[in-house]
């Protein structure tokens, strides 16, 4: 008889949730950076002098440019606030939830506190991007650090499916170094590459802006578009050596063969996107996309880490919950 999954518990629910729910705010925020709704609320943290969006222009409080209204751009932009709010509530939950359930795992405890502090500056960042009009090294910034605290998040998520498995021997982890080592440098390269292409984008904002026509706007950009393609080749070959490593020596393990096959499928999705702006259309929904799949990238890398890390020795009887991760994950989406 197979195993049966234990029922999840009150903070691996509350994680998983809290950290697909950041994601979804990353997608929102590439949703605002696409359709140019970064400044449809022009004031921090108030829209347009109001907690409440105003109705129409005729509405606005004295000192705001009707011109400036605009309401598909302002609720675009409002909602993306009021996403930004409840996933500070959730990350603040699951603090709570790990000081009640977890205060003496560190790998718990800490890096969720470290994203509640984080997703205070966070908001603090966001005034600074409004005030500062979207400048290109600020939104970097601000879309960097998001990535930091949905990577404390999946670090704190991961550790509490592998709680009470016991650690994977010295062997194994022997064995598993060379992988853990090329994974951390694929996260710093994806990392480099993200930031990098932060700043393209603000580029080519700056470029539409000034009238250039979207299908010659990528050759206005210069040195900084040839650095983030020829990095893309970097990471896709690091991907495939990844790859590689665990087709000859993971291969049994079935939960790091998945992600390795998650991390290649990513690398691909976010190169093909990138290669469809360049030289097919700069839609917002190719550039959605190309955030989207960046991130889950990064998170996919991630977790592929932990794993190397704490995945127990396979066909160790007393592994748990630890030793089938994937299908814990899939316990948990249908849950």
């Amino acid at each position: 008889m197979g195993r049966v999954s234990r029922p999840l518990t009150s903070f691996q629910r509350l994680a998983l949730w809290t950290t697909a729910t950041t994601y979804l705010l990353i997608l929102v925020g590439g949703l605002v950076r696409a359709s140019g709704a970064g400044l449809g609320c022009p004031d921090w943290p108030r829209c347009f002098g109001s907690w409440v969006p105003p109705a129409s222009a005729a509405a606005l409080p004295a000192g705001f440019d009707p011109s400036q209204f605009n309401p598909s751009l302002m609720w675009t932009e409002y909602l993306n606030r009021l996403l930004g709010v409840s996933v500070g509530f959730l990350i603040l939950a699951t603090l709570v939830s790990a000081i009640r359930h977890h205060r003496r795992a560190g790998r718990i405890l800490w890096p969720t506190l470290a994203a509640f502090l984080l997703v205070g500056f966070q908001g603090w960042l966001g005034g600074v991007v409004v005030q500062q009009e979207l400048a290109s090294w600020i939104v970097t910034v601000h879309l960097v650090v998001a990535l930091v605290i949905v990577s404390l998040l999946l670090y704190a998520t991961v550790y509490a499916f592998f709680l009470d498995a016991p650690p994977p021997s010295a062997a194994t982890l022997a064995r598993r170094t060379p992988l853990t080592w090329a994974v951390i440098a694929l996260i710093v390269l994806t990392l480099a590459q993200v930031a990098i292409g932060a700043q393209v984008r603000g580029h080519v904002d700056a470029a539409l802006d000034a009238g250039a026509a979207r299908s010659a706007v990528v050759g206005l950009v210069g040195a900084l578009y040839v650095w983030h393609r020829e990095m893309a080749l970097v990471v896709l070959a690091l991907a495939a050596g990844i790859g590689i490593l665990i087709w000859k020596r993971h291969a049994g393990e079935r939960a790091l063969a998945l992600c390795g096959l998650a991390v290649a499928g990513l690398v691909a999705a976010q190169i093909g996107l990138g290669l469809a702006m360049a030289y097919a259309a700069l839609t917002p929904a190719l550039q959605i996309g190309h955030l989207t799949s960046s991130s889950l990238l990064l998170g996919a890398e991630t977790v592929l880490w932990l794993l190397a890390r704490w995945l127990p020795d396979t066909g160790n009887t007393r592994a748990g919950r630890g030793l089938d991760i994937a299908k814990e994950f899939r316990h948990a989406s249908t849950t």
